[in-house]
């Protein structure tokens, strides 16, 4: 599928129809507060919905309770066993280089602001990592689990931020598009899944081609129960790489939204790293994963822990061998990448269920102006656009 600026451009005009027409449907019956204190009930799938739900709403949860029908159940077990493989890297990934990707486009960084919840960036850091969780979970997709219910929240999330933007004329939708436009959702899905497979090689993670062809496809079915239309995705990692690099290009840049994000995120981080004498190495790693220009932008700062992190892939290497040649080593590493994972989540959640609620209002303030044999390892594919 060929990229061109008019068809991005198209893509900058379209929403969630669905969720859209729901969201607008709470707001004008003023059902909104009444949905999010029912809708802490709704957290598991296949459980019945909850008394008093809005009609709007009951419909709009019975429609979106199944995963697509085209999924291919195969690669996404096999997208499952990439992740359990590769959790803590895939934490990193997600942390240190997807994180502060979304930072630089500007008028995401600016949308990012608009939440209250964000005044606590905790908050989005553990959505995002308990999103994840739930998702490569064996049992996500079945009775019981917790990824659907959260996928359908996190839709209506998205759709509720377009609704105040534009009935509040507080977005320039002639310059920028809809807000959280298809353009805008795809970006996000490619900073989820190809950008973390393009981190993993940058640290040194020996991946497969199946595995991370598998990776990238279960974000496919997670964008699809997100309202991203996936006849506009592209559907392979090459395709990605050239949608990604078109979509950085037309937008990414400094701002001072995404500079305050990015602050924000390496001060929480940092809090997280047991001591002080570590907390350089968050720095460093951003700095690693998104490169030296994009980190300027963000004004990571510079540590001595530059250099440093720099033997990260040798290192991995080493553990990798391991985890390669002795099944206990393997054994051993895997649960210590689970513990970390685990550990990391639950010092963002503080043992606490995230319920991403609908947000009844925007900030007052807010306005935008303008192990695997050497044959078998993936290869990112080129850069495409220059």
């Amino acid at each position: 599928m060929t990229r061109t600026e008019a068809s991005m451009n198209a893509l900058r005009r379209c929403g969630d129809e669905l969720a859209d027409a729901t969201v607008a449907a709470l707001f004008a019956r003023g059902d909104v507060g009444r949905l999010n204190g029912l809708m802490r009930y709704v957290s598991t799938a296949g459980a019945p919905l909850p008394d008093g739900l809005p009609d709007v709403a009951r419909e709009y949860l019975e429609a979106t309770s199944a995963p697509p029908a085209w999924v291919d159940w195969g690669r996404m077990e096999q997208a499952r066993l990439f992740f359990i493989d590769n959790n803590v890297h895939i934490s990193t990934a997600l942390s240190f280089a997807s994180m502060p990707a979304c930072y630089l486009v500007p008028h995401v960084a600016k949308l990012l602001a608009t939440t209250h919840g964000l005044d606590y960036p905790s908050q989005r850091m553990a959505e995002t990592g308990q999103f994840t969780v739930h998702l490569m979970q064996p049992d996500a997709f079945e009775a019981g689990s917790r990824f659907i219910p959260a996928a359908q929240k996190v839709r209506l999330l998205h759709a509720a931020i377009r609704h105040h933007l534009t009935r509040e004329e507080r977005w320039d939708t002639e310059a920028l598009g809809t807000p959280i436009c298809q353009e805008d959702m795809i970006g996000g899905q490619m900073f989820f899944s190809i950008l973390v497979l393009d981190s993993l090689h940058r640290l040194g993670v020996h991946m497969s081609q199946e595995g991370a062809d598998a990776y990238y496809y279960a974000w496919r079915v997670v964008g699809a129960m997100l309202g991203v239309d996936q006849d506009a995705v592209p559907a392979t990692l090459e395709e990605a790489r050239a949608f990604l690099d078109l979509y950085m290009v037309r937008h990414m840049g400094p701002s001072e939204d995404g500079t305050l994000l990015t602050r924000q995120l390496i001060d929480l981080y940092e809090e997280v790293v047991p001591g002080t004498f570590f907390d350089p190495v968050v720095s460093a790693l951003i700095r690693h994963l998104v490169g030296d220009t994009c980190a300027d932008w963000l004004k990571v700062p510079h540590t001595p822990w530059d250099t440093v992190v720099k033997a990260v892939p040798h290192l991995l290497g080493v553990l990798e061998t391991i985890e390669d040649r002795s099944p206990l080593g393997a054994w051993a590493l895997d649960r210590l990448g689970h513990l970390t994972a685990v550990l990391e989540l639950s010092s963002l959640t503080r043992g606490r269920v995230m319920h991403y609620a609908i947000p009844e209002q925007l900030k007052k303030d807010y306005g935008v102006a303008g192990a695997v044999p050497p044959g078998r390892r993936w290869t990112p594919p080129a850069a495409t656009y220059s």
